[in-house]
């Protein structure tokens, strides 16, 4: 039996929102199991049923986040006709995901950023379902004639995530206070047509 199905799935989905509480606050190297344990009404103990250590737990946070975010995504995107809007709904699904819950967020883009190498090629791995999508999307891009082909796979993905990676980055560094959703349609702009003023914008990605 899987190590982190043994028990309830209350009490993983208890601890495992603990800590995201506790690692958003005290950091991730600071953020001690048996607090985390407290935080969820569990004994320490009870922790290490469900995940084998804090790292465990750590990657958990990530794939039950980036998990629900492509379950989403898969069933969004089929409505969309161009690569265009699917790109849209992808940063807003991604968007909309995170800002419902900030301490998430700070866990994502501030603490997750100090694991060591090999949690980071762990974490790389939890990322390929979403990558796919992205890759599925700059495909029909390139047929569409809005990507461009010559541009690798690897840089465009790249351009992508990092500017809605950095997005949400600045959004949890200002506090949060601001409708992290509602910058999606210009994300897209600048990721499709760039920073420069061009009279053959499409003007449906400003609706």
């Amino acid at each position: 039996m899987d190590i982190g199905t043994r028990r309830d799935s209350g009490k993983h989905t208890a601890i495992l929102q603990a800590a995201i509480q506790v690692i958003s606050q005290a950091g991730y190297h600071n953020a001690q199991i048996s607090r985390i344990a407290r935080e969820a009404g569990v004994a320490d103990g009870t922790v290490y049923l469900y995940f084998k250590n804090k790292e465990d737990l750590l990657l958990s946070i990530l794939r039950k986040a980036i998990g629900e975010v492509v379950l989403q995504l898969e069933q969004a995107l089929p409505t969309e006709k161009t690569a265009e809007w699917k790109l849209r709904r992808i940063v807003e699904i991604y968007f909309q995901d995170l800002s419902r819950d900030p301490a998430l967020a700070m866990v994502t883009q501030v603490h997750l950023r100090q694991v060591d190498a090999e949690l980071r090629r762990q974490v790389g791995d939890i990322m390929k379902p979403f990558y796919n999508l992205l890759d599925g999307v700059i495909d029909q891009g390139v047929r569409e004639g809005v990507v461009d082909g010559a541009i690798s796979h690897r840089i465009a993905r790249r351009m992508i995530f990092g500017t809605m990676d950095e997005t949400v980055t600045a959004w949890v560094l200002t506090g949060s206070k601001y409708n992290l959703p509602a910058l999606a349609p210009e994300i897209v702009r600048v990721l499709l047509y760039g920073i420069s003023r061009r009279d053959d914008v499409k003007e449906e990605v400003t609706l």
